[in-house]
């Protein structure tokens, strides 16, 4: 996308409140309209269409954004955050899946905000697993379910329920709960300059029910789990390798009988060297997860 230099940005100098304003006189799309500028971007690049797809997304890129809110960072460069995250996705939305834009874009938000938030708060030190970046998303969610509102260090009794239910230890729960203690600004503010008619920030938060790190959490343990079973193909022979990825990770899995007739061997044969693979894998996978640290299921 060539620029965006009309978009309007937040900034702490101007507030967010007028922020808010000038991005809700942009007008929302209808289904029709949007294809039809999402076309013209896939097949153009026009950079028009691009600028009213992302203009008309900007109330949805906010109030994504404000469901990060308490993580000592400026609101207002964690809206930028997701208006980057807003701006990829529609450089990639492809108009013919069928779906709206916005369905698309929430995930590409979210990313570009949760990047944002890891990048700013060094998680070299606080650590780089799975389990405590879902710590760091999820303790405040988490100290909310047991009821711990308190400021401060917690109870013993909801310190142990909070390590339990977010699978880490009781002392990665006290190093982050310290890191995170804060205030939050109030959520009853109005968003408007004269107060009337107006609404509330609470309105433009994330549905408290919603997993706000979960999409992040699952694709980084996806992608650790990914380069596990790359490598631990390694174990495994040419044809073991090849019988398991067409009979077991393919999307449109090969029959017996067609790799029998392959190989030149019988279907029951094809069937025991694909149950000896899947074993091999499994331990070998096993094998790496236990040498990374990585929880492995009985």
């Amino acid at each position: 996308m060539s620029t965006y230099a009309n978009l309007p940005a937040p900034s702490p100098e101007q507030g967010l409140n007028r922020y808010m304003q000038e991005i809700r006189k942009f007008p929302m799309l209808e289904p029709e309209e949007e294809y039809m500028l999402a076309k013209a971007w896939a097949d153009r690049q026009d950079p028009q269409a691009a600028h009213r797809l992302v203009t008309s997304h900007l109330r949805l890129a906010a109030k994504i954004a404000m469901g990060y809110r308490g993580y000592g960072l400026p609101q207002a460069e964690v809206i930028s955050e997701a208006n980057v995250g807003l701006m990829q996705a529609v450089k990639r939305f492809d108009p013919e899946k069928g779906f709206r834009l916005a369905t698309y874009a929430m995930w590409w938000i979210r990313a570009s905000i949760q990047e944002y938030i890891l990048r700013s708060w060094s998680l070299v030190k606080l650590g780089t697993t799975s389990a405590q970046k879902k710590l760091f998303f999820n303790l405040r969610k988490a100290k909310a379910k047991v009821g711990a509102l308190e400021e401060g260090d917690l109870r013993p009794e909801n310190l142990a329920q909070i390590a339990k239910d977010l699978s880490v230890s009781e002392a990665e729960v006290v190093a982050m709960n310290r890191r995170l203690a804060g205030s939050d600004a109030s959520l009853n503010v109005q968003v408007g300059a004269d107060g009337e008619g107006g609404s509330q920030w609470q309105d433009w938060l994330e549905d408290e029910d919603s997993d706000q790190a979960g999409a992040y959490a699952e694709k980084d343990e996806m992608d650790i789990r990914l380069a596990l079973l790359t490598k631990a193909m390694d174990a495994l022979n040419d044809r073991e390798r090849d019988v398991l990825a067409k009979r077991r990770l393919s999307d449109e899995p090969v029959t017996l009988e067609d790799l029998s007739e392959s190989y030149g061997v019988s279907r029951e044969r094809i069937r025991q060297i694909e149950v000896r693979a899947f074993e091999k894998l499994q331990a070998r996978m096993r094998e790496l997860a236990k040498g990374k640290g990585m929880t492995v299921p009985a």
